[in-house]
């Protein structure tokens, strides 16, 4: 088993689960999260309202960048025959060329468990 943590546009989140759930993987946890990359947080990012009169009144001067920009935290536990089909669902949706597209990263997981049952390993997955 791996553990899929993938850090994503929060506009991303639905098309993201839709994908999964047509692979037949309907279980993640989602985290609303603040963070950056190398990006430094882009202010593009955020619904930031840039009328004409704010910027005159100074407002928004010096907000290039924010210190951090709301992301999306996903974790998957995935077996290992799926990681491959599954990471490259979340690159086809979350890929845009731009900056900001996010980060996936896989772990090891030694086992998983299924408190009402007590199944273990992959069957507490399914």
């Amino acid at each position: 088993m791996k553990e899929i943590i993938a850090i994503i546009r929060p506009k991303k989140v639905e098309p993201t689960k839709e994908a999964l759930v047509e692979l037949g993987i309907p279980s993640v946890t989602v985290v609303s999260v603040f963070g950056r990359g190398k990006q430094r947080g882009i202010a593009e990012e955020l619904n930031i309202d840039i009328r004409p009169g704010l910027l005159d009144q100074g407002l928004l001067a010096g907000m290039k960048y924010m210190e951090f920009i709301p992301k999306r935290l996903l974790y998957l536990i995935i077996r290992d025959e799926d990681i491959d089909t599954v990471v490259d669902a979340i690159i086809k949706v979350n890929q845009t060329a731009q900056i900001g597209d996010g980060r996936i990263f896989i772990c090891p997981v030694d086992d998983a468990i299924r408190v009402r049952t007590d199944e273990q390993g992959d069957s507490a997955l399914l």
